[in-house]
């Protein structure tokens, strides 16, 4: 992978693939660049340069504390400065309350995908002080509990699947990403509601909805499209269970993009 240097001096691996517009995924909660691979060479098929980075704190990128979701907004300016200098965005999850947060800072964003956002506006939001409480986790070494409270309260998984995940192979690849857990729970917290900014961008905005998803997610898709104006809301039926289909999603950018 690639690397470019943040505006606070923190280093952010990304990769491409394809040649032609350059489309920019932003990957949501507890993933990394290479969950990704399948949508950017999806994009790349479609006729795109599909671009994929690790979030701070995650794989190949670094961290630089204190983290707000300015320096992750200045991250995704400097992955997109490094492939063009302007580029569309598709935020996945928590990926797209950065994208959307991230456009309303003025970073160079000629389109804008947000794949099931999860605004809460405010509503039901998890308790105020679990970004401290899962960092104290991770400094007390116990990075597990912070991963797992991370899914029970921030995400809401039921406790038998979280259970199940943690028994699984995947789990070892979670706890290397601990510390970004903190970062996707002050990001949701800090902007459960979106800001005036953010509701009033003048970019081209498509919310895309999958099937059998979170009612969390099934209520905040539409909410959003009706708050931002001229916002388009696109029901995605291949994209289910809060995954996105790489065909699929590459067909609705491509069909707006082309």
């Amino acid at each position: 992978m690639a690397h470019v240097t943040s505006e606070d001096g923190t280093p952010i691996a990304y990769d491409t693939i394809g040649a032609g517009p350059v489309v920019v995924v932003v990957n949501g909660a507890m993933s990394k660049a290479s969950d990704a691979a399948p949508l950017a060479q999806a994009l790349a098929d479609a006729g795109f340069t599909g671009v994929v980075f690790d979030r701070r704190a995650r794989g190949d990128s670094g961290d630089t504390r204190p983290y707000s979701p300015d320096r992750e907004a200045e991250d995704l300016a400097a992955v997109i400065s490094a492939t063009g200098g302007a580029a569309a965005v598709l935020g996945h999850s928590s990926g797209a309350i950065l994208a959307l947060f991230a456009a309303s800072r003025g970073v160079p964003i000629d389109h804008l995908f947000l794949s099931e956002p999860p605004f809460r506006f405010g509503e039901d939001d998890p308790a105020n002080d679990l970004p401290d409480r899962l960092q104290q986790m991770v400094d007390d070494g116990r990075r597990a509990d912070a991963v797992t409270t991370f899914q029970l309260e921030g995400v809401g998984l039921p406790p038998a699947i979280v259970e199940q995940i943690r028994d699984s192979p995947m789990f070892d690849g979670l706890l290397a990403i601990a510390q970004s857990v903190v970062y996707d729970a002050t990001l949701a917290r800090d902007l459960s509601q979106p800001t005036p900014q953010m509701l009033t961008i003048t970019m081209p905005v498509t919310i895309l909805l999958g099937s059998d998803t979170f009612p969390l997610l099934e209520a905040a898709a539409p909410r959003l499209a009706e708050a931002i104006t001229a916002a388009e809301l696109v029901r995605v039926p291949e994209s289910a269970g809060h995954r996105p289909d790489p065909a699929a999603t590459a067909r609705v950018i491509a069909e707006r993009k082309n």
